[in-house]
C-alpha cells in the first residue's frame, strides 16, 4: 500500500503497533482516534480547497471576469434549448407513429423533464446547497 501522506501513514503504523501492544480491548478506541485524525486531515484539505476556490472567484470578480457557474453561459443554455427543440420534432413523430397521442405525450414529457433538470441548475436555491461559511465570507 502506497500512502500519499507520509504523516498519515506514520499515524496508521503507530495505531497498528499500539493495537498489537494493547490488545483487542482497545481496538475501538484506537480506530476512533485514527479516524478522527483522518477526518481532521480531510476537513483541512476541504477548507483549503474551498478558500482557494473562493479566492479565485473573488479575483475573477475583481478583474471583471464573469465566472461560469453551475448554470453555464448564456450560449450553453441557448444551445441546449435549440437542440431540445430540434430533437423534439423527430421524437414527436416517432412517438405518434408508434403509440398515437400517448406516444406524443410521453415524448414531450421526456423533453420537458430533461429541460427542467437542466434549468434547475441555475436556480439560486439549487446553487447554494452544501455551502458553508468560511473566513473569506464578508
Amino acid at each position: 500500500m502506497e500512502a500519499r501522506d507520509p504523516e498519515l501513514r506514520r499515524e496508521l503504523d503507530a495505531t497498528l503497533k499500539a493495537r498489537s501492544e494493547l490488545g483487542p480491548e482497545y481496538e475501538s478506541a484506537l480506530i476512533d482516534s485514527f479516524l478522527e485524525k483522518v477526518e481532521q486531515r480531510l476537513d483541512g484539505t476541504h477548507d483549503r480547497r474551498m478558500r482557494r476556490q473562493l479566492a479565485e472567484q473573488q479575483m475573477a470578480a475583481a478583474r471583471g471576469v464573469r465566472p461560469v457557474g453551475p448554470a453555464g453561459t448564456f450560449g450553453e443554455r441557448f444551445g441546449f434549448g435549440v437542440v431540445s427543440l430540434v430533437l423534439a420534432v423527430p421524437l414527436s413523430a416517432i412517438g405518434v407513429a408508434n403509440a398515437g397521442i400517448d406516444g406524443l405525450v410521453v415524448a414531450w414529457l421526456g423533453i420537458f423533464g430533461v429541460n427542467a433538470v437542466h434549468a434547475a441548475r441555475m436556480w439560486p436555491w439549487a446553487r447554494g446547497k452544501g455551502r458553508t461559511s468560511s473566513d473569506w465570507d464578508g
